[in-house]
């Protein structure tokens, strides 16, 4: 058994050709994709965060939107930019949002991807201590965020309040028990990923990461899964870690589907950089009849080696088509692969 949820990047434009005309249109379309998911059947919601893009940026109104309208789905981010946050706001946000949605949250976070801008998050007021490269910055401030969301008091309470103080030290507010253990770090990397294992967040594996071996896509994203694992039993964590990879992937049942992804499937990975020195290997997409995408599936190591796959979804066709992408995959490829 898998969960299996949607990841949507939210892209909108201001072309005839969209579903998504503007931001107004993704961020409500978001929310009825998330009720439609729930009502077919899937486990998860997932939003990107992009800053300076046309597309989602900031996640908790969206996310406490989607608690609000659904029961059972869980929600979630893949990911959130922990070089733009500020960790203690971000801990009493993401506090709201899980008790909206009654502790459905898995808050997807990592150092972030390349960008729409440079150095974007010196806008948002954030700088690199002396010494730390931004990626650094990002992981401090995601052990802060961890920190503050054990729930313990850190703050010095005023002697003479406002309103009456519980007794010793204060922590935020609202908190959210259990949420603590529902973060997720988006790891491009084996290293960070044992990062992530040793510090007791789950792991977030998308279809690209640094190409350390030169080995096929699933095959390296695979030893990835393994090396988390490994690291996290060796920091004797009690519980179970969950593990998402996310996947392009489209069964062709109709005509419709035929028309916008039948030639689309990419068949090989990809290489390129992310930059001067970071060579990355991007994974393939998959297109193709229910039959034969059950056969190419059955063959991703990475997939076999996750508990959740995200399903991206082609969000500016609108809610309708998004939802049957989704639905298709429920009905006519899960089963047969014993993921349902």
């Amino acid at each position: 058994m898998k969960k299996i949820g949607f990841l949507s990047f939210g892209h909108w434009t201001p072309s005839n050709q969209s579903a998504t005309r503007s931001a107004q249109d993704v961020l409500l379309q978001s929310i009825d994709l998330a009720v439609a998911a729930e009502e077919l059947g899937a486990d998860g919601a997932y939003f990107r965060v992009h800053h300076f893009a046309r597309q989602l940026s900031s996640p908790f109104p969206l996310l406490a939107a989607v608690g609000a309208r659904t029961k059972t789905i869980e929600i979630g981010t893949g990911v959130i930019d922990m070089r733009y946050e500020n960790p203690l706001y971000m801990a009493e946000d993401a506090g709201a949002a899980d008790l909206i949605s009654n502790g459905r949250l898995q808050l997807g976070i990592s150092r972030g991807s390349p960008e729409q801008v440079i150095d974007g998050w010196r806008h948002f007021g954030f700088s690199p201590r002396e010494g730390e490269s931004d990626a650094d910055m990002g992981r401090r401030h995601t052990e802060e965020l961890l920190e503050v969301l054990r729930g313990e008091g850190f703050a010095e309470p005023n002697p003479q309040p406002m309103f009456p103080n519980p007794p010793g030290l204060l922590r935020l507010e609202p908190f959210s028990a259990g949420l603590r253990e529902r973060i997720w770090w988006g790891s491009g990397s084996n290293a960070t990923a044992e990062w992530a294992a040793k510090l007791g967040m789950n792991l977030q594996s998308s279809t690209l990461k640094d190409d350390e071996t030169g080995e096929p896509f699933h095959i390296q994203q695979a030893k990835q899964i393994r090396l988390y694992r490994e690291a996290w039993k060796a920091a004797g964590h009690t519980r179970e870690p969950r593990v998402s990879v996310s996947r392009s992937i489209f069964a062709l049942v109709n005509q419709m589907d035929r028309m916008y992804f039948g030639r689309s499937g990419q068949e090989s990975d990809s290489v390129g950089y992310l930059d001067a020195n970071t060579r990355a290997i991007f994974g393939r997409s998959y297109a193709a009849e229910p039959e034969k995408l059950i056969k190419l599936l059955a063959e991703d190591e990475a997939i076999a080696e996750a508990d959740t796959l995200l399903l991206t979804v082609p969000n500016q066709l609108g809610v309708d088509y998004a939802a049957h992408t989704i639905d298709a995959i429920l009905k006519y490829v899960a089963p047969e692969l014993g993921w349902r």
